[in-house]
This record gives structure tokens, C-alpha cells and sequence, in this order.
């Protein structure tokens, strides 16, 4: 394998989450908790924090809120070389009110006309955001502006002049776009890419694949051509094919702190395994990452790889002193 500066690079667009705690209302707020997220950057911290070479591009303010983001990237030594720093333009920003049933945790968001949303493909620091051994981009960042969408084409579009492999996170988002708009974009960019992961709803929401996931999975394969296709299953764990064999990983046991940003580490586990050269290490360490970002507050995960492996070894739960 080639040597690359960066064993992961990604692009996409970083937002403020603010939030209310679990059981209060947004309307009834009186202050609201401050995170940074989004897709992309929620997976780059964790490939940081687990000892991987992880850069990550986008548009930020030239202000304290995007230097708030870019901190809490270079605290998980994700590189931001690549970052377009704009004088004028704003954050994105969702507002967060958790819920436990019989109330569903809700989103809103407030990021038309963000600087991510406005970097166009003569920004991009093309050699630095293609010297990398795999590139991960989610369904998110097209549907945010017809910038966007052009940029995410253009990447993938010089990934395969140069022949490197790219990962896509379908990641549906309804008050973005529709079905069949994610649909007709969507399908040209992820035909033979090395990896594709979708959850179960999204594979039927987008793509119409219904029924078992074992199913599923197969027929995303048969659209796509991925090398790999990943079919994320809620509490039921993940399903992996490969062209060839069905492979499975249970969830791990969690008491859910905040719903968001499970996906997201995931997908950073698969990363991981597939940069060892072995994905069925990935799926170990995407559901054990879930499980994790499920277990605490804010979009980006805290961990470590001792943790991981901890986790892995059966050490979960209880008081460790």
C-alpha cells in the first residue's frame, strides 16, 4: 500500500448542536448545552482518538464558533490543514430536545447558507484531500446546496481518477431533501466504492429495499457494486456482505444517554477495521464505538483505544476504580 499522509480524510460540514437535557422542552428553555458536530467531524474524532492519521476539510467562520469546532478536532489530533477559514458566513446550527418514549428525540435545524455549504470545489486543497489511503463522505453533505453537491461529485470523481477507495454513509436527512432526490444523486457516487453503509431504514426510505436485512444487504450490493456493503441494524447490530458472505455483529449492551451520533461511530469503527485489513474487526469496534457515543452526552464521542478494547474483553458496566 502507497504512503499517504493521512490514513482517513473527510469532508462535509460541522455544525453547533444545542441542546436542552433529556425531559425538558426547547420552548421552555432557559439555557441550552453548546457541542460541536456533524457527520463527518463526529467520525474523525474518533479515528483521532484511536491513533489514525485523520484530516478533515470544510468550511468554517472565521470566529469563535468556528474555532470552537476546529479545538475540539485538534484535541482528538484531527488535522485541519484543510479547513477554508471565511471571513464572512456563519455556523450551521440544530437545536436538540432529547425524549425518551412515548416521545421521539427531535431535531431542528438552522443551517441555510453556512460556510460549509458555501465552499465550492475551487477552495478544496485537492492534493492534501486526496493524499490519504481511504476517503469518507455521507449522503449529508450533497443535500445541504448545489455547492455542496458539486463538491462531493468533483471528490468522488478525482478519488477514482486516482484510484482511491471511498467510503459512503447514506445518511438520509428528510428535512434536507426528498427520497427521490437523495436517490438520483446518490446512486451514481457510491457504484463500486469500497465501502457503503446504510441503515436498515434508510435502505428502504431511498432505495425501496425492504424485509430481512440479510436481504438487504444483498440487493444494496447488487445496485452498487461495493466491495463492501454494511446494513446497520438498530438494536439488532450490524450486517456486512462482501460479495461473496453474509458476516454479523451483535449491538453491545447500553443504557441510552443520547441517541445522536451512534451512526457516526460506527462508521469510524469500520474505518478502523477496514485501515487493519480486517472488517470484521470494524464491525467489532463500530458496534462497541456505538454503543459508546449512545452512552454519552453531545454528537462526538470521548474514547480510547483501550477502552474499545476493554469493552471488547467484556469490561462493561459497573464502577471501576
Amino acid at each position: 500500500m502507497p504512503n499517504t499522509l493521512f490514513d482517513v480524510t473527510t469532508i462535509g460540514e460541522a455544525l453547533l448542536r444545542l441542546s436542552v437535557p433529556m425531559g425538558n422542552r426547547l420552548e421552555m428553555a432557559s439555557c441550552l448545552d453548546v457541542n460541536p458536530a456533524g457527520a463527518e467531524a463526529n467520525m474523525g474524532v474518533i479515528i483521532g482518538q484511536l491513533g489514525r492519521d485523520c484530516a478533515w476539510f470544510g468550511g468554517l467562520p472565521n470566529n469563535p464558533l468556528g474555532r470552537l469546532v476546529a479545538n475540539r478536532l485538534l484535541a482528538s489530533k484531527v488535522d485541519i490543514g484543510g479547513v477554508v477559514w471565511m471571513d464572512s458566513g456563519r455556523m450551521g446550527v440544530y437545536y436538540v430536545e432529547l425524549a425518551g418514549p412515548p416521545r421521539p428525540t427531535k431535531g431542528i435545524y438552522d443551517r441555510d447558507d453556512s460556510c460549509a455549504a458555501k465552499l465550492t470545489v475551487k477552495q478544496i486543497d485537492w492534493d492534501r484531500l486526496m493524499d490519504t489511503r481511504i476517503l469518507h463522505l455521507t449522503g449529508i453533505t450533497p443535500a445541504l446546496s448545489g455547492t455542496s453537491r458539486k463538491v462531493v461529485e468533483t471528490v468522488v470523481q478525482k478519488a477514482r481518477e486516482q484510484q482511491i477507495p471511498i467510503c459512503l454513509d447514506v445518511n438520509y436527512r428528510a428535512q434536507l431533501w426528498s427520497t427521490s432526490e437523495a436517490r438520483q444523486t446518490l446512486i451514481p457516487l457510491i457504484e463500486e466504492i469500497e465501502i457503503l453503509i446504510c441503515s436498515l431504514s434508510d435502505a428502504d426510505r431511498v432505495f425501496g429495499f425492504r424485509g430481512e436485512s440479510e436481504n438487504v444487504v444483498k440487493r444494496l450490493s447488487e445496485m452498487t457494486g461495493a466491495h463492501w456493503v454494511i446494513v446497520s441494524v438498530g438494536t439488532g447490530g450490524v450486517v456486512a456482505y462482501n460479495r461473496q458472505e453474509i458476516f454479523r455483529q451483535e449491538a453491545v449492551p447500553v443504557e441510552i444517554v443520547d441517541r445522536i451520533g451512534a451512526g457516526d461511530a460506527l462508521a469510524a469503527g469500520v474505518l478502523y477495521g477496514w485501515l487493519k485489513e480486517d472488517l470484521q474487526l470494524g464491525l467489532r469496534y463500530g458496534v462497541v464505538l456505538a454503543g459508546l457515543a449512545l452512552s454519552q452526552h453531545g454528537d462526538m464521542v470521548v474514547t480510547s483505544e483501550e477502552e474499545v478494547q476493554s469493552i471488547l474483553k467484556g469490561g462493561q458496566g459497573g464502577i471501576k476504580r
